[in-house]
């Protein structure tokens, strides 16, 4: 069963967390970044809790605000929100460097992150990273109309591959990830980074994943392109492949 969360004041209100002790010695421990409208109790994110466990190694999950168990409106948010909730808790609630985990949206996040407080971050492990989906994968597959209605009206519904209910997009996420973006230039991490892609993602074509690998500065980049993989990447296969890129970290 899954402890209950506890509660840290970031700043956009309350945000819900889990936090597992390590073994002590110096490792690094594990930071998960969930995607977009995901929330810390996914597949990947308990399967890491339980490597953590078996592993002696500290893991911290959390919500961002408007997801999950933490406060606020999911359509009030926007990367810049999220990516400060990311950043308190990470400066907060986690000691020495961390393994940034972040999957789909929360590789946007732990870009920002590591740019931000590089020496907190001992190394990143992508999971189908989406930098600047917002513009680069978003915005682009709107039709006009979509893109006048949300300049005009400030939002769009539109139905979602996760959920029964719709995605609100909003004019203020379109907007703010534009004050985000990261994939405009050479990216400057210089810490070991690990990349895991399907190539049957339809959310975030491995193409966007290898042009983001392609503009990051470290020395240490490794690309792994599942032939098969969707974008969830939760498949026992997945996550054998992402426990074993761990182990080597």
């Amino acid at each position: 069963m899954t402890a209950p969360a506890d509660d840290h004041t970031g700043p956009n209100g309350r945000l819900a967390f889990r936090r597992q002790k390590g073994a002590g010695d110096g490792r690094p421990g594990l930071l998960w970044l969930g995607g977009f409208r995901s929330d810390m109790l996914g597949t990947k994110a308990e399967f890491l809790g339980q490597w953590a466990a078996a592993n002696g190694r500290a893991f911290l999950r959390f919500d961002y605000s408007g997801h999950g168990e933490s406060d606020g409106a999911f359509e009030e948010g926007c990367i810049g929100d999220w990516a400060a909730d990311a950043h308190s808790v990470l400066a907060h609630l986690t000691d020495g460097p961390q393994i940034l985990v972040g999957s789909s949206m929360g590789g946007w996040i732990a870009t920002l992150l590591a740019r931000a407080l590089p020496e907190k971050i001992a190394a990143i492990v992508y999971i189908a990273p989406a930098p600047d989906f917002t513009e680069k994968l978003m915005w682009p597959s709107f039709t006009q109309a979509q893109r006048d209605q949300i300049l005009r009206e400030g939002k769009i519904e539109l139905p979602s591959d996760y959920s029964d209910e719709p995605e609100i997009i909003t004019r203020r996420l379109i907007e703010d990830g534009r004050r985000h973006l990261v994939m405009t230039g050479p990216i400057a991490i210089c810490r070991p980074i690990r990349i895991l892609q399907g190539m049957k993602d339809d959310a975030v074509p491995y193409a966007h994943a290898l042009a983001f690998a392609d503009l990051l500065d470290s020395e240490d980049v490794e690309v792994t392109l599942t032939p098969q993989g969707d974008h969830r990447l939760s498949t026992p296969a997945d996550l054998a492949r992402l426990a074993a890129i761990l182990e080597r970290l």
